[in-house]
């Protein structure tokens, strides 16, 4: 962000991981931080010494806006390095961005990827970008807020059911790409037209998911974090209300939705942690036998390692029991034999519990006697 008089100045550069805008500069050099980039590449091969693949090595990484990457193949003998702002093909035309990854790391992460080196259809990288590359480039980023504006406002005449999410300049000025999304097809050969006669480029249309959307227009999520979508997940896994239910969790739509409606992809985290830790306990449907009568299944504490039950129809006793006591009881059970009662098993609870220093002796007496 750029500040001046203490006056915030809209920065349209963030979203491409630039602390400001580049202006004439041909290399990013403190707008490269990694804390202004979003879904950045962390180089931790960067404080190793390397081998000489960084320097044989003819692909690296480039990033463009709100997350979007890809590998280019190095077609001169330039040195390149991490920061450049470069000229890569485009379709067609050219695009600019920042080389983010190169060297070891590009490779590993091309291998990751799925991404074959030796692809004669990769993508080529022309130049470290010159001036009037960096010219136009500033200009088109700085038109994509009034396109934004003038496409929604073209989108809703046309009364088509999706809904135009961002747009992005290709570097050249001569493309611009508009995602949307839809619940079903949209025709919007029509729209394209009457896009390409306002603005004098050309048009493309992608459709992306609500996550992907999510992840593009960014937000705080109920942790009071930035969301995981927009600041470090690349990919999304499917989450299914079984991640929930494993874990324990309320299934309570409006608590386990994102923003982006679906569910949190944070459910996915500790799902396997917990997974793992389930195998050892017994299932929620065996029912303890005592002479007193059936005590059933209620709750369980699963990194604490105990389980709670209470007698059938009895609600207002619950006994909290270690694993290892509920696998021995179950044992026994197993042999057809019954145990006393659930309380010779459960977690001795202190009669007594600690209060504050200032509580008097007044108070302390009156709560021992209805104890």
């Amino acid at each position: 962000m750029e500040e001046k008089n203490n006056d915030y100045i809209y920065n349209p550069f963030h979203s491409r991981g630039c602390c400001g805008s580049p202006k004439h500069l041909t290399k990013c050099d403190k707008h490269k931080a990694h804390n202004f980039t979003k879904l950045d590449s962390y180089n931790w091969l960067e404080n190793i010494e390397q081998s000489e693949l960084k320097k044989t090595f003819d692909c690296l990484e480039v990033r463009f806006k709100n997350g979007r990457k890809d590998f280019y193949k190095i077609t001169d003998n330039t040195d390149y390095e991490e920061g450049d702002i470069v000229a890569v093909e485009g379709m067609p035309g050219h695009d600019i961005g920042i080389i983010s990854l190169m060297g070891d790391v590009a490779k590993m992460q091309m291998q990751k990827k799925g991404i074959d080196p030796r692809n004669e259809n990769l993508k080529k990288i022309y130049r470290k970008a010159k001036v009037t590359d960096v010219e136009k480039w500033i200009f088109a980023v700085e038109n994509e807020d009034k396109t934004m504006e003038k496409a929604k406002i073209i989108a809703a005449t046309q009364k088509l059911e999706m809904k135009l999410n961002d747009v992005e300049y290709q570097g050249d000025n001569t493309k611009a790409i508009f995602y949307y999304t839809a619940e079903d097809r949209v025709d919007f050969r029509n729209l394209i037209k009457v896009l390409a006669e306002e603005f004098k480029v050309r048009i493309e249309m992608k459709q992306i998911g609500v996550r992907q959307e999510a992840s593009r227009l960014g937000g705080i999520g109920t942790c009071g974090r930035e969301l995981c979508c927009s600041s470090w997940l690349t990919s999304f896994k499917s989450v299914s209300t079984n991640a929930a239910r494993v874990q324990q969790l309320s299934l309570n739509p409006q608590k386990l939705a994102g923003q982006c409606g679906k569910l949190k992809c944070c459910l996915n985290f500790e799902y396997d942690c917990y997974t793992d830790a389930l195998k050892d306990f017994p299932s929620t449907d065996e029912v303890i036998r005592t002479t007193k009568g059936n005590v059933v299944f209620n709750k369980t504490d699963v990194f604490k390692g105990t389980i709670w039950y209470n007698y059938e129809n009895d609600y207002s006793n619950f006994y909290e029991l270690t694993l290892a006591n509920v696998n021995e009881i179950l044992a026994i059970n197993k042999n057809g034999e019954k145990i006393t009662k659930i309380e010779d098993y459960a977690i001795k609870k202190e009669k007594k519990q600690d209060f504050d220093n200032n509580m008097s002796q007044d108070d302390l007496t009156r709560f021992d006697k209805k104890k």
